[in-house]
């Protein structure tokens, strides 16, 4: 009987060293094949042409072979070619250095996964809403995934350096009234968070939902149940004293949402339905 048990045992340890190997396999293939080219150009590009900084990410912005997606650069991309403004896509992975060169005029604008709250609005110009969103932990699925934020109490998250989750998380600790520790990631994005987490490097990370879910079929060993956030509006970003290109990237977009079909089928397209209160 014993001799079974240790046999079962030894062939659990195997498939998981198997799973284990296979996972670190396809992080070194995507970290080669899909890392966004650096942005190695320093200046604006000038003229009517809009530098963008736009995260990489499965929603956002992605590239597979020769192909390029995502829901925001679809739009954008439509949007340039109807109204006739030139724009450069400019691929970035970490926060911080989007804002930074939105601060310094490298960018006209970015595009990333930036919940909006009152704090930010003292900093920075938001458009109206793109889309809807929410924050959630990635953990791994086992017994031992917890079910409700009150489990993550002494506990210690990983958020990208710059993101408003930081402090959603503290507040989050005020309210269980205990700490949530949160390590603040420096190098990379909530993609490359999800698969640490998938490789079992770190226990726990905070996404946006659309990420964790567009992930979910590359990293079906993932759980994404735990609501960190109540439902957040995404908005692009432009600098604080730039109100004027806020105005016209609203109205461009409003442009946009009179291709009524078009429009929701890239909500459908890349969310798996539609944002009713987006749709006018």
């Amino acid at each position: 009987m014993l001799k079974k048990e240790h046999t079962a045992k030894r062939g659990q340890i195997t498939l998981y060293l198997v799973l284990l190997a296979a996972v670190v396999a396809f992080m070194v293939a995507l970290s080669m094949c899909d890392k966004p080219v650096p942005d190695t150009d320093e200046q604006p590009s000038g003229g009517d042409t809009l530098d963008i900084a736009i995260e990489y990410s499965p929603v956002t912005y992605y590239t597979y072979d020769d192909t390029l997606g995502g829901y925001n650069y679809d739009l954008l991309r439509r949007m340039s070619d109807s109204i006739g403004v030139p724009m450069k896509f400019h691929p970035i992975v970490t926060l911080e250095k989007a804002l930074s060169g939105l601060e310094s005029g490298r960018y006209d604008v970015v595009v990333a996964q930036f919940p909006m709250t009152a704090g930010d609005t003292v900093r920075y110009a938001f458009t109206e809403p793109i889309y809807i969103d929410q924050q959630v932990l990635v953990q791994r699925r086992s017994r031992q995934a917890i079910h409700s934020q009150l489990d993550l109490a002494g506990d210690t998250v990983w958020v990208v350096k710059g993101s408003p989750m930081i402090a959603r998380i503290a507040s989050l600790s005020r309210e269980i009234g205990d700490t949530i520790y949160v390590h603040v990631d420096e190098q990379y994005g909530p993609e490359q968070l999800m698969m640490m987490v998938a490789g079992g490097e770190i226990r726990y990370a905070v996404v946006n939902r659309s990420i964790a879910r567009a992930m979910g079929s590359r990293l079906p060993n993932l759980d994404r149940s735990v609501a960190i956030s109540l439902s957040q509006f995404q908005s692009w970003i432009v600098a604080k004293e730039r109100q004027g290109l806020c105005d016209s990237l609203d109205r461009w977009h409003n442009l946009m949402k009179q291709d009524t079909a078009a429009y929701l089928g890239l909500q459908r397209r890349y969310f798996g339905g539609i944002f009713p209160t987006l749709a006018r």
